[in-house]
């Protein structure tokens, strides 16, 4: 039986958007949504919030929620997991970021599921995406995967690139949410910044430049970051949409 470990890194100087994870939704605070959702799945040995903030870790404290104080100077919440990871017995590691607060049990139950295959090292999260602004928003990361589901290539364009104006062309954006065996995600933080990933800012193409496949998993869920004010707002009317 593989033990499985949840971490959700959170960091409290969000440039855009600083302490946005302990502002409120609903009444509560947008991290003990993520929290509570990932506890309710039943899938995990454990749920830990990796920060390096205090304020974090006091409102943490508050609702239960075990938090382990890290390092205030990790370049990336993949650092930051992989520090708290290496504490621990896990087989498994989720990675769920801490402004995800409508994440739900069944897609972090299929991605989970990828590890019944030995050969799956890292796996993450795609939905399909049809609207053009969507396809064409580079903050929205797109890929195309292979044959057996592994990323191809992610970016910030829109890929594939439609040059005969087919019909019927399938657009893919990944969801931030990972999971690693522990042991590569403790090689993967290792590796040294790549020329593709410091093109595109995405962390992800360190991985493939360097050899790694990642299993993408295809799921509904389209997940509701919250990286700006308009952005809690609008999860406030989606969590009275829930709620009703």
């Amino acid at each position: 039986m593989k033990k499985v470990v949840a971490i959700i890194p959170a960091r409290y100087a969000s440039s855009r958007f600083p302490g946005k994870l302990i502002k409120k939704l609903s009444g509560e605070p947008v991290i003990k949504h993520v929290y509570e959702n990932i506890k309710k799945t039943g899938l995990f040995s454990e749920i830990i919030i990796a920060t390096d903030d205090k304020r974090i870790a006091e409102v943490a404290d508050k609702f239960g929620g075990k938090c382990v104080m890290t390092s205030a100077h990790h370049k990336s919440g993949t650092d930051r997991v992989a520090e708290v990871a290496e504490k621990t017995d896990a087989d498994i590691i989720l990675n769920v970021q801490g402004d995800e607060p409508f994440i739900t049990g069944k897609p972090l139950e299929k991605l989970i599921s990828e590890f019944d295959d030995p050969q799956v090292e890292i796996a993450s999260l795609m939905h399909k995406i049809t609207e053009e602004n969507e396809i064409k928003n580079s903050n929205n990361v797109k890929l195309v995967v292979d044959k057996n589901s592994d990323a191809l290539y992610f970016s910030r364009s829109m890929i594939p690139f439609n040059r005969d104006n087919k019909k019927e062309v399938t657009y893919l954006k990944h969801t931030g949410v990972y999971a690693y065996r522990k042991e590569t995600l403790l090689r993967l933080v290792k590796l040294p910044v790549s020329d593709l990933e410091d093109t595109e800012k995405l962390e992800q193409l360190r991985f493939l430049e360097n050899g790694f496949k990642i299993r993408m998993v295809l799921t509904e869920y389209s997940g509701i970051g919250i990286d700006t004010p308009e952005d809690l707002e609008k999860a406030e009317i989606t969590a009275r949409s829930l709620n009703a």
